[in-house]
């Protein structure tokens, strides 16, 4: 698979009709894959956070979340084919799942955003096998704490059922050191670490309005929604800066 670097995190050169392509194999395989889908905000952290950076670069999947890094691989001449966002794969993971007859775990969010979730897609997607779901306020390695009781009776209860995917909501970077420490661990086929989307899923949050999604401008939307992101949203700004006047930031 042909992917660039952009700060030294892998970006897989994929398209969106790629992806489905390979998520398909993937889940008529017989081991766990991992997804990772950084936006710029999580390439700034991972350009300055090595562990952060091998983490998501030993994805199996690594998409393009975000505008800006479809932006900054354009202006240094090696273009990403198109954004593939974490929310969009999700959906074309659970359209598969329907489709096949897949089952889900869902972990992550406040106590009853995954069983909300799950209520949700049952009824959207009713082949789909809802076999779990955990909230995501857990000791756990995403808070630092490895090997916990309570991870591993939740990693038990994954095992058990041996879901064919299994939806991480627990934040950047939560998500991604939860995934990596336990990948070795779990009985499944895909794990995607996909931020916000069991908030969507349950109707506790709402995506940006079409237009905004076409424009690459989710992130404004976001901003004029939450003004309090604005510390996170100043990331775009740099990284262009960054790719304008760094040598070598993409290759």
């Amino acid at each position: 698979m042909e992917s660039i670097n952009i700060f030294g995190v892998r970006i897989d050169n994929i398209s969106m009709d790629d992806a489905v392509k390979v998520l398909e194999d993937y889940l008529k395989g017989d081991r766990l894959n991992t997804i990772y889908t950084p936006n710029t905000e999580i390439v700034m952290k991972a350009k300055e956070d090595e562990n952060i950076r091998g983490i998501i670069n030993s994805g199996d999947l690594v998409t393009p979340d975000g505008i800006g890094l479809i932006y900054g691989s354009r202006i240094r001449k090696k273009p990403l084919k198109e954004r593939v966002t974490g929310f969009d794969l999700s959906i074309n993971l659970l359209e598969m799942a329907n489709e096949n007859g897949y089952s889900l775990f869902l972990l992550g969010g406040k106590d009853g955003v995954a069983k909300k979730a799950g209520e949700n897609i049952k009824k959207d997607y009713p082949n789909i096998r809802i076999v779990g779901h955990h909230h995501g306020y857990f000791e756990g390695s995403h808070r630092g704490v490895y090997d916990s009781q309570e991870e591993r009776t939740i990693i038990h209860s994954i095992n058990k059922v041996e879901p064919d995917i299994i939806f991480v909501g627990l934040g950047f970077p939560g998500q991604e050191i939860w995934i990596y420490n336990n990948r070795d661990r779990l009985r499944s086929k895909v794990i995607i670490g996909n931020g916000g989307t069991l908030d969507i899923l349950a109707g506790n949050m709402k995506r940006a309005p079409e237009i905004f999604q076409r424009l690459g401008l989710e992130w404004f939307y976001r901003l004029l929604r939450e003004p309090s992101r604005i510390k996170r949203q100043i990331a775009l700004p740099k990284f262009i800066l960054s790719v304008l006047f760094t040598k070598d930031v993409v290759d």
